[in-house]
């Protein structure tokens, strides 16, 4: 897949481009209603001749209509977006940079210059995709701002139980702790990525050594609490239990975040400053305070022992 980032105004032109079917979106998560929007665009480009592309948009644009000064959580992170759409065996990416100079583009000046200006055939977009100074432009009107130069595919409401799949549930969904069902909606666990950071190495002292992640980007994680998660290192994936939290049972203030530590199954080696991958599969319990480090000890055992039982039965 070649990648291309775009400023505005860009320079390339229809010559420099292979005919496209171009699916178009924010498309943070990539998730099942966004696989829906990017496989349409892969077939039709298959069956018409084309070459098959996606068009994204970075930073969030709440960032910039909204003057939004804070890091909108990602449930991707543009780097894992690349890699996402590439699994989907999509030929070109566009990036296309958010600014206030794009925004106060009008639907006909976005549609010439980054539709039928990039050799655009085909466009695929969701029901409700919108494009333009203040998303005047819809899929309704884009046949009008088409001139005749590209047929469009609209792709109607994609749900899971009665709700429409969209980022926004998604992330909703991770807040409440339901890693579960962000897994089915995502069609794959969520993940984030971080490297392994030094911590206070107090689990190696109860038995049950723990990595330390500090996370590479503002990803949405879920509530403190325990889960069965999978940890990625050098492309090999370990099972193992996680807890998000702020140590109640050994300090009494509350730092300003909570902390990621991973205890790996079946694993000892030391691995600061190696890149990670965390994947949520399930949620154990909330994080509690216990009234002796003997409780605590006997909780992981049995947080351990949930995720075992977990993992065997995906197996299973």
């Amino acid at each position: 897949m070649k990648t291309i980032k775009l400023t505005h105004p860009h320079s390339l032109n229809s010559t420099e481009l292979p005919p496209l079917a171009m699916a178009l979106g924010y498309f943070d998560g990539v998730h099942r209603g966004h696989q829906e929007v990017i496989t349409a665009a892969r077939k039709l480009a298959e069956e018409k001749g084309l070459k098959s592309a996606v068009m994204t948009f970075d930073p969030h644009p709440s960032v910039v209509l909204r003057k939004n000064t804070q890091h909108v959580e990602a449930i991707t992170a543009v780097s894992d977006k690349i890699e996402l759409i590439e699994d989907l065996q999509i030929d070109y990416l566009f990036i296309v940079n958010f600014s206030e100079a794009f925004a106060a583009l009008q639907p006909q000046e976005f549609i010439d210059q980054y539709i039928i200006n990039l050799n655009v055939k085909h466009v695929v977009a969701g029901f409700d995709y919108s494009y333009g100074r203040l998303g005047k432009g819809t899929m309704e009107t884009m046949p009008f701002h088409s001139r005749s130069a590209f047929d469009q595919t609209v792709i109607s409401k994609q749900t899971d139980r009665d709700r429409k799949i969209s980022s926004t549930l998604i992330r909703e969904v991770l807040r409440n702790g339901d890693v579960e069902y962000a897994c089915a909606l995502l069609n794959r666990p969520h993940r984030v990525k971080g490297t392994v950071i030094h911590g206070d190495k107090r689990g190696r002292t109860i038995g049950f050594p723990t990595a330390n992640i500090e996370l590479d980007n503002a990803y949405i994680i879920p509530p403190t609490g325990v889960y069965a998660v999978q940890f990625e290192l050098d492309g090999e994936r370990f099972n193992g239990v996680c807890n998000i939290g702020y140590k109640p049972t050994f300090y009494d203030d509350k730092k300003l975040k909570p902390s990621i530590e991973v205890h790996i199954f079946e694993f000892n080696n030391s691995i600061y400053g190696k890149n990670v991958a965390i994947f949520w599969y399930k949620r154990i319990r909330s994080e509690q305070k216990f009234g002796s480090i003997d409780e605590l000890i006997t909780q992981i055992g049995k947080d351990k022992a949930s995720a075992e039982q977990f993992f065997q039965k995906l197996q299973d």
